[in-house]
């Protein structure tokens, strides 16, 4: 399920040039083994189908229908959320609470979202994570609840500090580790596991070819079909070795989108032949991997199925290609149901009918519950979706709930949490691994590492975005303490934020008047677009004379927005998290040795049918 914010979007090449580059390149990945450093892999609990059977044919339709929707519920608590979430739960689905939710739709699964105050902490969730498991169970035909968030690491997030938070997805690319990327996914996983989730909507199986697709981006592991396969093959085994279900998404690929689906209804103008060379590849490692679900795209792809249908929505590409060529029979889930991208054409009460009939199993976060459910329900007992079709998916649901340990041990203990979440192996091995996707872009007359003798007194300035999960930052303070903490003395100034990234004039002025007397500058910037005032900010400061450093915090493609600017270094840091600033002050700071490379091409910002800087480019020293 995409994130929350739609980035600004960056300079776009032509579509011939990138796709032919993506295709050509394949980044080196390390085949290397690893282990989490806290906990040996967890084999998937045994399914007895026979039992499952059984229990499907004592539900009624109701519980069966309910089987299929995985849905929002405000609060930190299953029977006893603030009064607030009390009131937003009931102006939403019509309940007070989780528990109400159970009882009355007999819903499979809940999907956790910080907005929707259901991440405060890790004992609290455990807590919440039980309430729903006790209520699933003391429903009439007692069901354990599948519990899935979307924690991609990176810039998407719901669990936050004092859990571990890892790079996301593009950062990992820049190391090109199958290590690194198994071992981030079995961190997080163990984590989540702990804490009762059970389905993660991860990883992001999207290859990224375009550098204005305004809802990927970093969430990609990168450009090129083959690397973003062998990493997304590593994480599938992370996750689920840690008994998660991991999710790829957004099948058929949601690389090359120029429209955020949350507000329009994207369209993929690949080839059939394309697809297979682009976006496919991922999702057939995944499958391969033996992946536990597979979430949809709300996006139009003609070569695919020329209705004019998304593909959420879509039998010749959900079961004609997905299932049918092939050969996946796991569960397929939707991305969000409140999004634009599925609601343009059909109203909510024929979505969720559509998405069953087309090849879906499970049904997310539909805007009205009692709609859809309805609706679901008269279609089947009206003959539109035959029963048969309907047990077929709730089967399968049970099946990944069994496989995942939920009917055996459907609680969680909190003596668990205090032992794995945040835990010191999982915090260590998460610098580790970030200290290594840092990609040093510019490096004129050797700036970096700066000197703790020569450039002692550092001013950090720039765009500060909120946390993804709410805990960390704000990145100019995050990088400026980190600084310090290596020698330096280190001041923090913020020029603007990550909804209004580019900077006024007055700050501008603010920044330049606190840079002067310094020994260097340390500038971020997020998603430069042509004509920001986040260029004149580095302009700026560089015509002061101070040593300019560069940090692009989200997109990599800032360096050609920025060319000529005067920054004297610039570094790819791909998120704004913690974890990834640290790692790249380390860098800054010559504690660490820049080795990531680009895992997309940046094209050039005045011809953007020309590469600037190409897949697999990265200095070091």
């Amino acid at each position: 399920m995409p994130h929350e914010e739609t980035p600004a979007q960056g300079p776009r090449p032509s579509r011939r040039s990138v796709l032919a580059g993506a295709t050509a390149v394949t980044t080196a990945a390390s085949l290397a083994a690893a282990t989490s450093p806290a906990h040996a892999a967890r084999p998937p609990s045994p399914v007895d189908r026979t039992k499952l059977r059984n229990l499907v044919s004592r539900m009624s339709p109701e519980e069966k229908v309910g089987q299929l929707f995985v849905m929002r519920v405000y609060g930190h608590s299953a029977t006893d959320p603030d009064p607030a979430d009390v009131e937003l739960n009931k102006k939403e689905i019509g309940v007070a609470n989780a528990a109400e939710l159970i009882a009355k739709y007999h819903v499979g699964g809940i999907i956790y979202f910080t907005w929707a105050h259901n991440t405060r902490d890790p004992h609290q969730i455990a807590s919440l994570s039980n309430g729903i498991q006790k209520a699933g169970l003391a429903q009439p035909t007692p069901v354990p609840l599948l519990i899935s968030t979307d924690q991609e690491h990176g810039i998407v997030a719901r669990v936050g500090a004092p859990a571990t938070l890892l790079p996301g997805a593009m950062a990992l690319g820049a190391h090109a580790s199958r290590a690194d990327a198994r071992n981030a996914a079995r961190i997080a996983g163990t984590e989540l596991a702990a804490l009762g989730i059970k389905q993660d909507y991860a990883p992001v199986a999207d290859v990224n070819v375009n550098p204005a697709n305004p809802v990927i981006g970093v969430r990609s592991f990168g450009a090129d079909p083959k690397a973003v396969a062998s990493l997304v093959t590593a994480q599938v085994q992370g996750y689920q070795s840690a008994g998660v279900a991991a999710t790829a998404k957004h099948f058929p690929g949601h690389g090359d989108t120029a429209t955020d689906s949350h507000y329009g209804l994207p369209l993929i103008t690949h080839t059939a032949q394309q697809w297979e060379e682009l976006d496919a590849p991922p999702f057939k490692a995944a499958i391969a991997a033996g992946i536990d679900s597979i979430m949809t795209a709300h996006l139009l792809f003609p070569a695919l199925d020329p209705a004019d249908d998304p593909a959420t929505l879509s039998r010749p590409i959900l079961t004609g290609i997905l299932r049918e060529r092939l050969g996946y029979d796991g569960v397929v889930v939707t991305d969000s149901l409140g999004m634009a991208g599925v609601r343009q054409k059909y109203g909510d009460d024929r979505v969720p009918v559509l998405a069953i009939k087309a090849g879906v199993d499970q049904l997310l976060n539909p805007p009205d519950l009692a709609v859809a459910w309805n609706a679901l329900l008269d279609a089947v007992r009206g003959g539109e979706i035959e029963e048969e079709r309907l047990d077929t998916s709730v089967l399968r649901i049970l099946e990944l709930k069994a496989r995942r340990g939920l009917f055996t041990e459907p609680y969680v203990s909190h003596a668990e949490v205090d032992r794995v979440v945040g835990a010191r192996a999982h915090l260590k091995a998460a610098d580790g691994i970030a200290e290594r996707t840092t990609t040093l872009l510019v490096n004129e007359n050797r700036l970096l590492p700066l000197s703790r003798r020569k450039h002692r007194e550092v001013l950090v300035v720039g765009v500060d975005p909120a946390a993804p999960s709410g805990t960390g930052g704000p990145p100019t303070a995050t990088v400026a303490k980190a600084l310090t903490e290596l020698g330096f003395t280190a001041t923090a100034l913020s020029t603007s934020t990550g909804t209004q990234p580019n900077p006024t004039q007055a700050k501008i002025d603010e920044a330049v008047a606190a840079a002067r007397g310094k020994d260097a500058v340390v500038v971020l910037t997020y998603n430069v677009p042509a004509g920001s005032s986040q260029r004149t900010l580095v302009s700026a400061l560089a015509a002061t004379d101070v040593p300019v450093v560069h940090i692009a915090i989200r997109n990599p493609y800032d360096i050609a927005r920025l060319g000529g600017a005067g920054a004297g270094a610039s570094l790819a840091a791909y998120s704004w998290t913690d974890v990834e600033l640290r790692a790249a002050a380390r860098v800054v700071a010559g504690r660490a040795k820049p080795v990531g490379r680009l895992p997309v091409p940046v094209p050039r910002a005045d011809d953007p049918a020309q590469v600037l800087y190409p897949i697999g480019y990265g200095l070091s020293y």
